[in-house]
C-alpha cells in the first residue's frame, strides 16, 4: 500500500534525483550501490512508476518522479520534524559533516572544542567558502552544518534551516606592507575613503559577504573590487590577492598572508555576526556537541557581547540577537 512506503526508500530516491548519479547518492548515504538500486526498483514497484530514466551515462528524473519529489520532500521533512519534537535519541551512524571554511575562522575553533568534548563521536570537516553555497549543501544533504551571516540568506531557504548566533566577530582588512594604513594598529573606516577592496564579488556561493561589504562601504566612499570568479583554496587565494595586489575586507580570524598585515577596522567597529546553521529537523550527537562548543566559548571569550560603538545592519541584529535557538 503506498502508505506504507518506508522513509528510506523516499530518502534513496531524493539523494539519487538530487545528484542524478547513483554512485555519489549511495556515497551520500552510505550505503552500497546495489542497494541503494534495490531501494529505488521496491519504491518504483510500490507506486507502479518508472521514475529514472538510466543510460550508461545519465541519470534523469521521469514525469512521474518529478511528480513525487516534492511530496517526498515534505514527507521526509515531517519526520525529521516529529523526531525532534519528541527528541528521538537514536544516534546515527554516519560521521556528521561541518563546513568550518577554513583552518583559521570561528567555525573551526567551535569544531575543535566540540571534537575535544564529544571524542567519540565523529564530526567531519569540510572547507567550502561562502554561507550562501553552503546553505544548498545543507538543503541537499551534502552538508549537514555550516557557519556564516544568516541574514544574507534568501528568507525562504532561511526558513528551512535552524540556526543561533555564534560570534560577533570584528571584521578587519588585509593590507600590503608597502601599504600608507598598514603603519596603523587600526584603520578607521573613514581612512579607507577612496580605496578599493575586495570582498568575494562575482562568487555567488559567499554573496551573503558581499552584501555585507556593500553596507558596510555605502556612503563611505569605499569600492568593492569588480567581481572575479570564485577563488578555491588558501594556496590560490594568497596567489591571486598578492599578484592583483588587492586590499582585502576580512575579519579579525583570518588567513595569513606573507608580506601583508591584518589590522582590525575601527569608529566604528563594523561586526560580521557569525551563526551556526544546519537543516531544520536535524537529530545528531555531534550537531548537540556543537551547541555545548558554541556555548563554552561564547561565554569564555564574550563572542556575543557588542562591542561599544560598533557598527551592524538591523537584519543581522534582529537575527542574531534573540536568544540562541536548538
Amino acid at each position: 500500500m503506498l502508505g506504507d512506503i518506508e522513509p528510506r526508500l523516499l530518502r534513496a530516491f531524493t539523494a539519487v534525483a538530487d545528484e542524478l548519479h547513483f554512485t555519489r547518492a549511495a556515497a551520500r548515504l552510505y550505503v552500497a550501490q546495489q542497494a541503494l538500486s534495490r531501494d529505488i526498483r521496491r519504491l518504483e514497484r510500490q507506486l507502479g512508476v518508472t521514475l529514472f530514466v538510466r543510460t550508461t551515462r545519465s541519470v534523469e528524473l521521469t514525469v512521474d518522479g518529478e511528480r513525487l519529489l516534492p511530496y517526498a520532500e515534505g514527507v521526509l521533512a515531517a519526520q525529521d520534524e516529529l523526531a525532534a519534537a519528541f527528541g528521538a535519541t537514536a544516534a546515527p551512524r554516519r560521521p556528521l559533516l561541518v563546513d568550518v571554511g577554513a583552518t583559521v575562522s570561528t567555525a573551526y575553533r567551535v569544531l575543535e572544542e566540540a571534537r575535544r568534548a564529544a571524542p567519540d563521536t565523529e564530526l567531519v570537516a569540510r572547507f567550502h567558502s561562502g554561507l550562501t553555497g553552503a546553505a544548498a549543501d545543507i538543503l541537499s544533504g551534502r552538508l549537514d552544518v555550516s557557519f556564516g551571516r544568516v541574514a544574507g540568506l534568501d528568507p525562504a531557504v532561511r526558513a528551512r534551516l535552524g540556526h543561533r548566533p555564534v560570534r560577533y566577530e570584528p571584521m578587519a582588512v588585509l593590507l600590503h606592507e608597502d601599504h600608507p594604513l598598514a603603519a596603523l594598529p587600526q584603520v578607521p573606516l573613514a581612512a579607507l575613503a577612496g580605496e578599493t577592496l575586495y570582498a568575494a564579488a562575482g562568487n555567488p556561493a559567499t554573496a551573503e559577504w558581499t552584501d555585507l561589504a556593500e553596507q558596510l562601504f555605502a556612503g563611505r566612499g569605499i569600492a568593492v573590487a569588480e567581481p572575479f570568479p570564485g577563488i578555491d583554496g588558501d594556496g590560490e587565494f594568497v596567489r591571486i590577492v598578492t599578484k592583483r595586489r588587492w586590499s582585502v575586507l576580512a575579519s579579525v580570524a583570518f588567513t595569513v598572508v606573507p608580506g601583508m598585515v591584518l589590522r582590525p577596522l575601527a569608529a566604528p567597529v563594523p561586526l560580521s555576526p557569525v551563526s551556526m546553521v544546519w537543516r531544520a529537523g536535524l537529530r545528531h550527537p555531534g550537531l548537540d556537541a556543537l551547541h555545548e562548543a558554541v556555548c563554552t566559548l561564547a561565554e569564555a571569550h564574550c563572542w556575543l557581547r557588542l562591542p561599544p560603538g560598533s557598527w551592524l545592519p538591523d537584519a543581522d541584529a534582529a537575527l542574531t540577537g534573540p536568544p540562541p535557538r536548538r
